[in-house]
């Protein structure tokens, strides 16, 4: 059982130029208090064949983390340019958003980026040297999600607690709430 559960990510600047900043807030429940912090990280995929040239765009701790439903605003920086192949900046990418706990990842979300020019006629005929500061992005809605088993440092609460505690608290929406706008896989690697 997790001991932390991703509830929503909301890209607040979707679409946005490619050169900007992807911002984004994400919620999540947290079922028994945490000892050390949750790290997240930001990662741009262009050549899905060639890992070295991921680019972690950025990551931050997020602690203490209590009991109960939580959010951040998480700030990444754009892909660098430099290095990414000339023929995989159009089209589609993958950017991951990552969560660990002591350094153990519990969670994995993927979505799809779209990179195009920003007017018709240069993505009809697009310039033979690229032209970043005219290329728009595009993240879709709909994410993969992976989840992995780790050794949390804490037990979740009894069934005995949970009961109690939902009997005056109020109703939270579930992961399953949002299966029909996630793709997620139950079947990961432990």
């Amino acid at each position: 059982m997790s001991i932390v559960t991703i509830r929503n990510v909301e890209f607040i600047n979707n679409p946005a130029r490619f050169s900007d900043v992807y911002r984004f807030r994400v919620t999540f429940e947290c079922i028994a208090p945490l000892k050390e912090d949750l790290e997240w990280k930001l990662i741009y995929v262009s050549s899905p064949g060639d890992e070295d040239l991921d680019q972690e765009l950025d990551d931050c701790l997020v602690g203490p983390v209590p009991t109960g439903v939580n959010s951040f605003e998480f700030e990444g920086s754009p892909p660098d340019p430099s290095k990414i192949p000339a023929e995989d900046v159009l089209g589609v990418a993958a950017l991951i958003l990552t969560g660990s706990y002591k350094e153990q990842e519990f969670v994995r979300v993927g979505y799809y980026q779209n990179t195009e020019y920003d007017n018709e006629e240069m993505k009809e005929t697009p310039p033979q040297k690229i032209m970043f500061e005219r290329l728009v992005r595009e993240i879709s809605a709909k994410p993969r999600v992976t989840r992995f088993q780790i050794k949390w440092d804490v037990a979740p609460p009894t069934l005995e607690r949970a009961s109690a505690g939902a009997a005056t608290s109020a109703a939270v929406p579930s992961a399953n709430d949002l299966a029909d706008d996630m793709e997620v896989d139950k079947n990961a690697a432990s």
